[in-house]
Parts: C-alpha cells; sequence; structure tokens
C-alpha cells in the first residue's frame, strides 16, 4: 500500500477531486486539514525542496490576507513569506500531495496522478469533467 499524505481544505473543489482520485487509485491517504493543523516550517520548506517550488510558487492570493500584508512585494524573503504563512495557514495553496514519487502542488487536480497508482475506475471530477476513463486511463483534454 502507498503511503500518501494530502494537506486539504474540504471547502475547496480542487481539493476535494484530487482527495477523489487518491482514493480512485485505491490509495487511503493520510489527510491533514491544513487550516487546522499547518505543516511545520521545516515540514513546509522540505515539501518545497521536494516538489522543486519556492515559497511564492505556493502562496495563494484570492480569499487570504495576501494584499492587505503587502506579500506582492518582491524584497520580501523566504522567511518572511514562512511567517506569513505560519501566521495565516490560509496562504498555503492547496493542496498539497506527498507521495513516494514526490510532491505536488495539484493545480490542476490532475497533478497528482503522477504521484499514484494507476486509476481503478472512471474519474469525473465535480463539475462533470471526465479525467478517467472506464477503463482507468486518462481522457486526452482538447
Amino acid at each position: 500500500m502507498m503511503d500518501v499524505v494530502i494537506y486539504h481544505n474540504p471547502a475547496c473543489e480542487t481539493s476535494r477531486n484530487t482527495l477523489a482520485m487518491i482514493r480512485n487509485a485505491g490509495v487511503e491517504p493520510h489527510i491533514i486539514e491544513y487550516l487546522k493543523c499547518p505543516p511545520t516550517r521545516l515540514a513546509l520548506t522540505q515539501m518545497l525542496a521536494r516538489a522543486g517550488l519556492t515559497v511564492r510558487q505556493i502562496l495563494r492570493q484570492k480569499g487570504t490576507p495576501y494584499d492587505e500584508l503587502g506579500l506582492g512585494d518582491p524584497s520580501l524573503s523566504d522567511e518572511t513569506l514562512l511567517d506569513a504563512i505560519g501566521a495565516h495557514p490560509i496562504l498555503m495553496n492547496r493542496p498539497l500531495v506527498v507521495s513516494p514519487k514526490g510532491v505536488r502542488l495539484c493545480r490542476p487536480s490532475e497533478k497528482v496522478l503522477d504521484l499514484l497508482p494507476p486509476q481503478r475506475a472512471e474519474f469525473i471530477k465535480e463539475d462533470g469533467e471526465r479525467v478517467i476513463d472506464a477503463q482507468g486511463h486518462r481522457v486526452a483534454t482538447a
């Protein structure tokens, strides 16, 4: 059984779709609702390094105090941005998924497929988009 962790926000459609695709691969992940239990600074820095992402690349602007905190200022250091995420976990974009195959910010949700065993069945996202066919194969997008 593959060990997968998802930093999840159940109010987010992308996060819910990602979780459903993990389960569609036959994996029951460790679900961390990051707004209730945010990753430590060390854990977040390690995940970002494994994902090849910068702190700025995981900042979420919509529905967060991003603008009020002036986080768009390019002169702010990673340390300052990490402090902001620590104080306001909603600033961390989601979902972040960790598996033995790597770490990904799964936006769009299909990015999770690179981290999982093959899908077991058809998968249709909440918005009606068909991602996986009945044979468990990825559907080509136009």
